[in-house]
């Protein structure tokens, strides 16, 4: 089977000759710190997925256009400017508008310290023109190009495409504490926002499926959950987000595409059934996290209706081999199953060895892989 015919299988729980193999990339210290470790120089997070013998790395890695890059986001974006330089800390004005607090020494999530979205005249002045359907820039490079791959039906491998984001983005540009309180101070304009990212993700989406492409998965972003439950409460999750949610997933249906995930992190359960409710029916990267979330739990609990990428707990692959084998073995029976894609719960984490993620990899390869059609490992880069 090829990586289309594979994907295609595995989340309908059809026959197929092995569970696709992916990952989803690495945190930017890691590959140096493996390069220290023996991983050669010319591996980078572009290609490691050649190197350690993977189909795809989700996260920025994937082979050319398996993403279908139309942008649903803030067209332009805003300029970045260096406001303050102390050494190692510094600040500046990022592309969302967000004055944040950076150090050259680390990559990790900078400080939120200041908005340039703080009100509904802000929201008109500097983000509306930037949410407009209509720009051409949202349009990938190599049009051509694209529109061929996405109409194709004899690809050899899997395109999708983004659903945007209804809350996530707004919470990125405003700061949680502010669009926390938006949602009871002025209702009107929170729903007004939402609104507006809805009506980008669907003209967006509707001029891409207007080229006759078809899609094997559509994949929103949210990232609204934390290690106790949402950061949105559940009933204000229905009244504003479900909507919209149920708009996409049936456009989407509309044209061919039945495999609609929600990137999410922190513990999701209050907002699972409510994202299938709404036509939502893959949860990536199942974090696992302090709150113990399980993939075979929540198989159990939801039946074939939920299907899952991610789920294996990145922190095991900076403990010993034999508990990265356990639960590689401990996930087989749900592999096989089918409706899942196992790949760690989000981008691998510097202190991992880089002699643990190679077992990993092959460990991987010869239970969820089979050995069968692997893809080579690719020891000269």
């Amino acid at each position: 089977m090829n990586h289309r015919e594979r994907f295609i299988a595995t989340m309908h729980y059809q026959p197929r000759d092995r569970a696709p193999l992916y990952d989803f990339n690495f945190w930017d210290e890691t590959i140096p710190l493996w390069q220290q470790q023996g991983l050669p120089k010319t591996v980078t997070q572009r290609n490691a997925r050649e190197y350690f013998g993977l189909d795809s790395s989700l996260g920025g890695g994937e082979p050319p256009y398996w993403g279908a890059g139309w942008n649903p986001d803030l067209c332009p974006r805003f300029a970045r400017q260096k406001l303050t330089d102390n050494g190692d800390e510094y600040t500046e004005l990022d592309g969302d508008g967000v004055i944040v607090r950076r150090q050259h020494s680390s990559v990790s999530i900078p400080m939120h310290i200041g908005h340039t979205l703080i009100d509904r005249e802000s929201w008109r002045k500097h983000y509306l023109p930037k949410l407009n359907p209509s720009t051409p820039e949202r349009k990938p490079n190599e049009w051509e190009q694209c529109v061929q791959a996405w109409t194709n039906p004899q690809r050899d491998h899997p395109v999708f495409i983004s659903g945007g984001s209804l809350f996530g983005r707004l919470r990125d540009w405003m700061g949680m504490e502010n669009i926390a309180l938006v949602v009871y101070d002025d209702p009107v304009w929170f729903e007004e926002m939402i609104e507006t990212r809805l009506n980008l993700t669907l003209a967006t989406l509707e001029k891409v499926f207007a080229t006759g492409a078809r899609f094997e998965a559509c994949g929103l972003w949210e990232d609204m959950a934390y290690n106790a439950g949402p950061l949105l409460a559940p009933e204000h999750f229905k009244r504003y987000l479900v909507p919209g949610y149920r708009r996409i997933s049936e456009l989407c249906r509309r044209n061919g595409c039945d495999v609609i995930w929600v990137d999410c992190d922190g513990k999701i359960d209050d907002l699972m059934p409510l994202w299938l409710d709404a036509g939502i029916n893959c949860m990536f990267p199942l974090e696992i996290g302090t709150w113990g979330a399980d993939a075979v739990k929540y198989r159990k609990q939801y039946g074939k209706e939920l299907l899952i990428m991610g789920g294996f707990d990145k922190h095991i692959l900076a403990r010993t081999q034999k508990e990265i084998a356990a639960e590689i073995h401990r996930l087989a029976p749900l592999v096989d199953e089918g409706g899942f894609i196992p790949f760690a719960d989000h981008r691998v984490p510097p202190d991992v060895p880089l002699a643990n993620y190679v077992f990993y990899c092959e460990t991987a390869r010869q239970v969820w892989g089979k050995n069968v059609n692997l893809e080579p490992r690719d020891a000269k880069l």
